[in-house]
């Protein structure tokens, strides 16, 4: 109970707070950029149809970044089967993700970000580019809430339960 309220709470007091015409501006860049994946190809963020997206801006030297991995994981495997996507951007050297990915069983989806990737994060809500930042974007592609700092599975629970 005490984390479905912290969660609420958290949703409300972390929204996006900048005009939602950037906001959306911003989540539109977001999708149509292209990152690397961990094999090197290039894509870009479109989720299949219908689905919400969880976005999380992360990087192997970040400690929060780390403690929060296992909670996304946790939301992977929960919500997958109920129309979520999580996928991590990182701010990384590709071999340091890789290896990093391997030793903590990461099985969602990660790319790797880029300058310009870090400037959408910004204009997504977090001025100060810190990591981790994590963006969620309901079945219609809109931005529902940004949270900069570490997540708990439960906090995100709270924002995408409405939402599904």
């Amino acid at each position: 109970m005490v984390a479905a309220v912290a969660g609420f709470a958290g949703y409300h007091f972390s929204r996006a707070r900048s005009s939602p015409p950037q906001i959306e501006v911003a989540a539109q860049k977001l999708m149509r950029a292209s990152y690397a994946d961990l094999n090197g190809r290039y894509r870009n963020l479109s989720p299949s149809p219908g689905k919400v997206l969880v976005v999380n801006f992360w990087a192997t030297w970040c400690t929060p970044c780390r403690e929060e991995i296992p909670e996304l994981s946790k939301i992977h495997k929960r919500y997958a089967s109920k129309g979520v996507e999580v996928t991590g951007i990182a701010f990384d050297n590709t071999s340091k993700v890789l290896d990093y990915a391997a030793k903590m069983n990461m099985d969602y989806s990660l790319l790797i970000g880029t300058v310009e990737t870090l400037a959408i994060s910004k204009d997504l809500g977090n001025p100060a580019g810190v990591l981790p930042f994590t963006v969620v974007l309901d079945r219609t592609g809109t931005v529902t809430y940004t949270h900069v700092g570490a997540l708990t599975a439960a906090i995100l629970e709270a924002v995408l339960l409405p939402i599904l």
